[in-house]
């Protein structure tokens, strides 16, 4: 925790400070869902800054990573190196594949989301958003957050297709829409808890084409219908129904997942997630870099900067909506 002149930077402020004289405060995190009960958010008005936007780049380096791993049967071959063994029967390879052509669907287009589309679209991919709010102009698909200079997709041009809405209706469109890989780059809120379970991973996996409505704008459609997709979460482990995901993994109604959050945190070592077919899964470490406290820091000074010339600032958290 760093205090002075009247701010503080922290990872969680602590219950007991003294907090009258505070004019902003600002977390290395992204969400602030650990914050949920704290008084600093409960019970005064101090305006409270996120880390969110110096997140896309390491985050979307681990899905390409993941996914890639996934794809290419990358830990087939990594056994096959371990035991010396130079592979001439590579019947266990037919399945890979590659990206060129294939369909990623990202639920949150923040700036996590808008560099994991830059990323997949450079590899050939084609990109569907699914936001909350509806974005039918180009003007309202613009970034006005905060993000990494060189990085995401500051126009929202990216995507072929944009759904949104918060209904049951507009987000099975989404996922009916011929997704290969389904990325989870939203907050947790009450409303999104357990977003995503058991009638939405059949949804995912039946592929069924719908018809447009007035909560998606869908620009083009897929080219191909694949039989399965695979799953990525790196945003919170709540969001998902751990025990319908299980189950989807285990009877093939997804292809696999990259998890980089679960719930609980720690996974306890005998939960069944860890032997779930074609599971990958890491200790919430998708974003760890040696630039993040860096970046972190520069987002505080221009808020900072931004609070003395009495402009908008970056990440402002409304208390109301919980993120």
């Amino acid at each position: 925790m760093n205090q002075m002149n009247g701010y503080i930077v922290s990872l969680v402020p602590p219950s007991n400070f003294r907090h009258h004289s505070l004019k902003l405060i600002h977390l290395f995190s992204a969400g602030i869902d650990s914050l949920a009960n704290h008084p600093i958010l409960t019970d005064s008005a101090i305006p409270i800054t996120t880390s969110s936007g110096i997140h896309g780049p390491p985050i979307a380096e681990w899905v390409i990573l993941t996914t890639l791993v996934a794809s290419k049967h990358y830990a087939t071959q990594y056994e096959w190196q371990k035991q010396h063994r130079w592979a001439t029967d590579r019947s266990e390879l037919r399945g890979t594949t590659d990206w060129v052509g294939k369909t990623v669907g990202i639920a949150g287009y923040g700036s996590i989301g808008r560099q994991v589309a830059r990323v997949f679209s450079a590899l050939g991919a084609n990109i569907h958003a699914y936001t909350a709010s509806p974005r039918p102009t180009p003007s309202s698909r613009a970034d006005t957050g905060y993000f990494v200079p060189g990085t995401g997709d500051p126009s929202g041009s990216i995507p072929r297709a944009w759904y949104s809405g918060t209904s049951k209706t507009s987000l099975h469109t989404f996922l009916a829409s011929g997704l290969d890989a389904l990325v989870i780059a939203l907050p947790l809120t009450p409303a999104t808890r357990h977003l995503f379970g058991e009638e939405e991973f059949n949804v995912l996996g039946r592929r069924a084409l719908p018809a447009p409505t007035s909560t998606s704008t869908p620009t083009a459609s897929p080219t191909s219908i694949p039989k399965t997709s695979f799953l990525i979460n790196i945003a919170r482990g709540p969001l998902i129904d751990q025990a319908a995901l299980i189950k989807a993994l285990n009877d093939g109604t997804l292809s696999g997942a990259a998890l980089d959050v679960a719930d609980p945190e720690p996974l306890p070592a005998d939960d069944p997630l860890w032997d779930a077919k074609n599971v990958i899964i890491t200790p919430h470490a998708s974003s760890l870099g040696l630039e993040y406290v860096r970046r972190s820091y520069d987002l505080f000074m221009t808020n900072w900067e931004r609070r003395e010339r009495g402009e908008r600032l970056f990440n402002l958290v409304d208390r109301k909506k919980g993120y």
